[in-house]
């Protein structure tokens, strides 16, 4: 008898499956196929085993760079690490299901025993690529930097990131305890969602006075506008922001940024360098090792920012 073997059968999976040639972190649509296929190299090994040891086993440090050639795969290790570490909003896909998975594509037993020990932590992560987050701020402003990592923190907690000062008017409304009043109010004088109305909030602004004022037992005309005048954002106080929010978490829950094509971002402004050497530093002090920042690159962290 003879027997017939095709190509396809000599390989576990078949060889004609659609595999993405780019890997966008802040995509995750394909994020199973992407785990599956995901190949942890001897390399990667390695730099995986030293980011979780530093990661389980706080000292000082909460920073870590990522950094490769075009095509190197460092977007696609950072997007792993960030379902890896913690839950993403908006995702089913489990992190259970990831931790299992490099568990097994894990030599020896140092490092699984590390990736389990990781699952320990709870933790929120918020993966995205910086270019993609910096509409409307301009690389020019010394803190543009900050702006974005604002701007991130502000829409996970469901604030509008487009606009500072409209999401630090929710922030305040949320701390007083009267956000949902004031957006249940504002639909019904309105007459459309607040999610709709503060996009054009220089429109609405009547509406907003009356709404506010509603909630807050005193008139306040212009109150976006005032905001809006007032507005500032200073390292000190996201990294206070971030600390308070974390206060109100269970004991041990960590917070993760994890930021695509940093490198491009900064390119040689030594400003928005020294920017994100400050936030990280002023993170760990004042969250005291559970908020983190992950960036990936395409130069070493010594080359960029340099003039």
């Amino acid at each position: 008898s003879v027997t017939v073997t095709t190509t396809n059968d000599l390989f576990d999976k078949r060889i004609t499956r659609e595999i993405a040639g780019v890997i966008t972190a802040a995509d995750t649509s394909q994020l199973a196929i992407e785990v599956e296929e995901y190949v942890l190299t001897n390399e990667a090994a390695k730099g995986l085993e030293h980011v979780l040891e530093a990661y389980t086993n706080y000292t000082n440090a909460n920073g870590v760079w990522i950094s490769g050639f075009f095509g190197s795969g460092k977007s696609h290790l950072l997007k792993m690490l960030a379902h890896l570490l913690g839950d993403i909003d908006g995702h089913d896909y489990p992190r259970s299901k990831v931790s299992e998975q490099f568990r097994g594509k894990a030599d020896g037993a140092f490092l699984p025993a590390l990736i389990e020990k990781a699952d320990r932590i709870t933790a929120k992560s918020l993966l995205f690529n910086i270019d993609q987050k910096a509409t409307l701020i301009s690389k020019d402003q010394n803190d543009a930097l900050l702006k974005v990592f604002v701007k991130v923190f502000d829409e996970s907690r469901g604030y509008y990131g487009n606009q500072g000062h409209i999401a630090r008017f929710e922030r305040d409304l949320d701390h007083r305890g009267q956000y949902d009043a004031f957006k249940e109010a504002f639909e019904r004088i309105a007459g459309i969602p607040w999610n709709q109305g503060r996009e054009q909030s220089a429109l609405e602004a009547a509406h907003i006075d009356q709404a506010f004022a509603e909630v807050n037992g005193t008139e306040s005309p212009g109150i976006i506008r005032q905001y809006s005048a007032n507005y500032s954002v200073s390292i000190e106080d996201f990294a206070d922001e971030v600390a308070a929010w974390l206060a109100k978490q269970p004991e041990g829950f960590r917070l993760n940024f994890f930021v695509d094509e940093v490198g491009q971002f900064i390119g040689s402004n030594s400003q928005l360098m020294l920017n994100l050497q400050t936030i990280a530093e002023s993170l760990a002090t004042k969250a005291q090792g559970r908020a983190w920042i992950f960036v990936t690159s395409q130069e070493d962290m010594e080359q960029v920012g340099g003039d």
